[in-house]
């Protein structure tokens, strides 16, 4: 199974569309991102990053719901490890 994860865009990277990437925050943990795939993605959006691209924009209600989901599930393996 594949994962794709919300990230919001701190800083955009170059100017030429198949080249363009960003600073993307995971929940405060920052990765370079390329940006190609969504051209029309701007400083403080919400992107969808699957292997360092993003895919599609989503508005901030809905990467707040994936983090909570995160979270729950976060929780569920500490229940479930004992810790």
């Amino acid at each position: 199974m594949c994962l794709a994860i919300p990230g919001k865009i701190l800083e955009i990277l170059g100017e030429d569309p198949l080249t363009r990437s960003g600073r993307v925050s995971f929940g405060g943990v920052v990765k370079e991102v390329n940006l190609a795939c969504v051209p029309e993605a701007t400083l403080g959006d919400y992107v969808i990053v699957h292997v360092g691209f993003a895919i599609s924009k989503l508005d901030e209600e809905e990467a707040r719901q994936v983090f909570q989901y995160l979270d729950k599930l976060n929780e569920l393996v500490e229940v479930k490890d004992g810790n």
